[in-house]
């Protein structure tokens, strides 16, 4: 394992910045996350990292030693694709080797180093199986095996569990966590998929348009994100806009709405759906409390979701815990709570599509 700095990294075809002065500082086995959606320069990055790209400008560095423009195979990283580029004519074993038979090692230590990696992914006993022969879960473990055998400085995962079903993805998430921890080895992968993100990572990367807009734990980018594309990428949100007017947010649907810091300008409010109550009566105590319609009711076994119209143009999406009790129904009067919910400008140039 090594420490993997990114310093302004950069990647331009002709006037279009795939990636622009990306600046990451990932220590000794620390899992990274690159997250956002499709174009936004996070498998850009990746692959310059990997050196299958070559930077425009900015550098690499890995355990302390500047890489930026050595070619891949002297970067000693792990890359696992998205597809696992297993070649279909060798057998399991015979496609993890391939590494070190590269690298010249003779046969018995790449033998033992092969036995190592498909035990640590426990596929041991598939060795002789060409790749035609085995489930997607087991071929992904074998392009980890090969990314792993040769104990890289820094592993690379790029959308790893996108071709699997989501049960199995869940069980290989878990799988390839606990190895990295395990091992203790660097990691970075990229991903659109905010669940995986929030389940793997130490850290998490928000990128969009080929820049870095956010870096932190999970709780951070949820708790306390810096835009509105952040709060609309990391978890769920219902957005109101509006003016603020004497420290309240005035939506054009005439709700005023007490937020948690003023802002000047057009702003929007950012409402968790677990931080939402819904109630049939009005409580007691509670901030920015108001009635409305329940419009939609998806059911999701353990948690219900409520989608609750407060006025003609603005609409809340609640989560509630499926108690077994009686729920509310579509068209029932409830009461919506709100908290007291963050703020940007509704400016956010990165917020499309959020």
């Amino acid at each position: 394992m090594a420490r993997l700095e990114l310093n302004a990294l950069t990647k331009r075809y002709g006037d279009f910045h795939a990636a622009r002065d990306v600046s990451l500082d990932v220590p000794e086995g620390e899992f990274l996350v690159l997250l956002g959606p499709s174009g936004c320069g996070k498998t850009t990055t990746l692959r310059m990292i990997a050196g299958f790209v070559e930077p425009t400008a900015g550098s690499i560095s890995i355990g302390g030693n500047d890489v930026t423009r050595l070619p891949p195979w002297k970067r000693n990283t792990g890359l696992v694709f998205q597809n696992y580029a297993l070649f279909p004519h060798m057998t399991v074993a015979e496609n993890v080797a391939f590494g070190l038979e590269m690298r010249k090692m003779s046969k018995a230590e790449t033998a033992e180093k092969v036995r190592g990696a498909l035990d640590l992914v426990q596929l041991g006993h598939l060795a002789d199986r060409y790749p035609r022969q085995m489930s997607g879960g087991q071929q992904q473990r074998v392009a980890l095996a090969r990314a792993l055998v040769f104990r890289p400085d820094v592993l690379l995962l790029d959308e790893p569990l996108s071709n699997l079903d989501a049960k199995l993805r869940h069980e290989v998430r878990i799988e390839i966590r606990a190895l990295q921890q395990r091992l203790g080895i660097t990691a970075v992968m990229v991903t659109h998929d905010q669940e995986e993100a929030l389940t793997m990572s130490d850290r998490l990367v928000v990128m969009s348009e080929g820049q870095v807009r956010q870096v932190g734990t999970q709780r951070e980018l949820y708790e306390t994100p810096a835009s509105r594309f952040v709060a609309g990428f990391v978890g769920r949100s219902s957005f109101l806009e509006g003016e603020l007017r004497d420290g309240r947010l005035v939506t054009s649907g005439g709700l005023a709405i007490e937020v948690s810091k003023p802002i000047h300008g057009p702003v929007t409010a950012a409402l968790r759906p677990e931080r939402i109550a819904v109630s049939a009566e009005p409580p007691a105590e509670g901030t920015n409390v108001f009635p409305g319609t329940v419009e939609l009711v998806s059911y999701m076994g353990g948690l219900i979701d409520l989608h609750v119209r407060l006025s003609p143009s603005d609409l809340v999406v609640a989560q509630v815990s499926n108690q077994g009790g009686t729920l509310p129904a579509m068209g029932d009067r409830v009461f919506a709570s709100l908290g007291t919910p963050a703020v940007f400008p509704a400016s956010d140039p990165h917020a499309r599509g959020h």
